[in-house]
């Protein structure tokens, strides 16, 4: 390991040790916030120095092996012994590297999930209900909740667009990856000659916004509409105009929100969305001036990316972001088992942050 990087994970090491004096302190204790923040910082910052006390633990068994050696009746013992100490400490460091890779503060929170239908018709829309389906049941099998926002149904099925917040722990993390143009290839049901069509819906992914990147936004950069609600309200629905849509004046920015049945809380729906879509934009804009080499570049703001085929006629399903991630095992994968997916596409992520964390030392 490079001197550089061992000497941020001692860092790391040495405000771990110091944020346990912190929580110990009284006045800490006495203000909810401070505690709440030392403590969360404490639990990200426990499992390095673990890994730390495990590496010199590591060196410790390999130094006594080593000098297990000079005796001959030992040294076949040792010989193991020496091999399973160099295992043991080439694992702690990929671990140890692992946590000096920067922490998403939005990995842990909610996000919109929002699906529209691209090129292709009604397919096209048939197939953006079939991947929120698929994402719906994903949430729900992760214990997630999901909650439609807002949605466009297709005239023969499925959605021309759908809006919806996902809350759970680590939602983000987990789906981070969807953003994108998905293409499907299949027969659709239109079709009487059996022909392969190919079809395509555009995914979003936005995180929602986190306490460590706030977003300030001024009232005089706003323009709010009210409308009559066309969605669900029984009869409130089309009797008063409680829909808003807010119009961000510098990027043009819209956001909707009729769901709730008062113009106060389809309000602070409709703020809630869009403090989330000007972060994203922003956070895509440094990833994308930092990151322009990597193969995922998260909230990049291309929904024009292509990034996943799903192949019908060969139950096939392919990533075309990462060399060899191809699964066949389609008909599952419509019907939310995504792990394997999600399990991959972090650790290719996850491989970019190393590289880009060791190149650059």
């Amino acid at each position: 390991m490079l001197p550089t990087l061992r000497r941020k994970l001692e860092a790391l090491a040495e405000r771990r040790d110091e944020l346990e004096r912190l929580l110990a302190d009284p006045e800490v204790i006495g203000d909810a916030d401070r505690f709440r923040r030392f403590s969360r910082e404490f639990s990200q910052l426990e499992p390095v120095a673990v890994a730390l006390g495990s590496e010199a633990a590591a060196r410790q068994d390999l130094a006594t092996a080593e000098a297990m050696r000079s005796d001959p009746e030992l040294r076949e013992l040792a010989d193991e012994e020496i091999a399973a100490a160099h295992a043991r400490l080439q694992q702690l460091e990929a671990e140890l590297l692992a946590h000096l890779i920067p922490r998403d503060p939005r990995d842990e929170g909610d996000l919109y999930l929002e699906v529209r239908a691209g090129t292709g018709g009604d397919e096209a829309a048939i197939f953006a209900g079939d991947l929120f389906r698929m994402y719906a049941r994903y949430a729900e099998k992760q214990g997630w909740k999901v909650e439609i926002e807002s949605a466009n149904p297709g005239e023969h099925g499925g959605f021309k667009e759908v809006i919806a917040r996902v809350e759970g722990r680590g939602a983000y993390s987990q789906l981070k990856f969807e953003s994108g143009t998905h293409r499907v290839q299949r027969v659709p049901e239109t079709e009487s000659q059996g022909r392969i069509h190919t079809s395509a819906a555009t995914v979003a992914i936005i995180p929602v916004e986190a306490d460590e990147v706030p977003v300030d936004i001024s009232p005089a950069d706003l323009r709010v509409d009210t409308f009559r609600s066309s969605g669900a309200g029984g009869q409130h629905v089309n009797k008063t105009d409680s829909a808003i849509r807010i119009t961000h004046l510098p990027t043009g920015t819209v956001v909707e929100s009729q769901t709730e049945r008062s113009q106060h809380a389809n309000r602070d729906k409709a703020m809630k969305r869009l403090r989330a879509m000007l972060a994203d934009a922003q956070a895509a804009k440094a990833a994308a001036a930092q990151a322009a080499s990597r193969k995922l570049q998260v909230g990049s703001g291309d929904r024009s990316q292509r990034v996943r085929t799903y192949n019908f006629p060969q139950g096939r399903i392919t990533d075309h972001r990462v060399e060899g991630l191809t699964l066949y095992d389609l008909p599952n994968v419509m019907t939310g088992d995504l792990e394997a997916l999600v399990a991959r596409l972090q650790q290719e992520h996850r491989a970019d942050e190393l590289a880009q964390l060791t190149s650059a030392d």
